[in-house]
């Protein structure tokens, strides 16, 4: 479906659609790795739903809900999630009002703007998760408190994921 219908829709590149496993599905795998059993799970500015969509299939534990402002991709979501106990939310990460213990975010924006736009989202005692690329060393220094995590799972390109924990109250 997402080598179709989310190259079709402008959700992924035409091209990659060769790349859709290593480099889009596993990829996302990693970041379960992080996550606590059976929490809530957002995941922010979900698109074609990468992590959000694949976290919900490897780890049927979790509660996931898709967080997406554009209309068309929140019908693609829709679409792509019929059937599985995913919720999907249309509206902007700042308007959303709810928390859970873990959000997650792929490709959305760099450190310090992705702090700024989610934290309300992380409750007391929860974490945020920003999947990223190999510059995660150097956007790990506009996250202080932050921590890197270099994930290699077999058979897999290593996967960098930077962690931040919001204090209980």
């Amino acid at each position: 479906f997402l080598a179709t219908a989310g190259i079709e829709r402008g959700l992924i590149g035409p091209r990659e659609g060769e790349r859709i496993w290593d480099r889009h599905i596993f990829n996302c795998l990693a970041v379960t790795t992080l996550i606590p059993e059976g929490v809530k799970v957002f995941d922010v500015g979900s698109g074609a739903g990468l992590p959000g969509i694949v976290i919900a299939l490897a780890r049927p534990d979790l509660q996931v809900t898709l967080i997406e402002p554009l209309q068309r991709r929140v019908d693609f979501l829709i679409e792509a999630t019929q059937g599985l106990e995913i919720e999907v939310l249309r509206g902007r990460a700042q308007e959303i009002k709810l928390q859970a213990p873990v959000v997650v975010a792929r490709a959305l924006a760099p450190m310090d703007r992705m702090k700024r736009m989610l934290w309300h989202l992380v409750q007391p005692g929860g974490t945020l998760l920003a999947m990223k690329g190999e510059n995660a060393a150097a956007e790990l220094e506009m996250a202080p408190g932050g921590e890197l995590h270099e994930i290699q799972l077999p058979d897999m390109e290593l996967a960098r994921v930077i962690s931040l924990s919001k204090r209980a109250k």
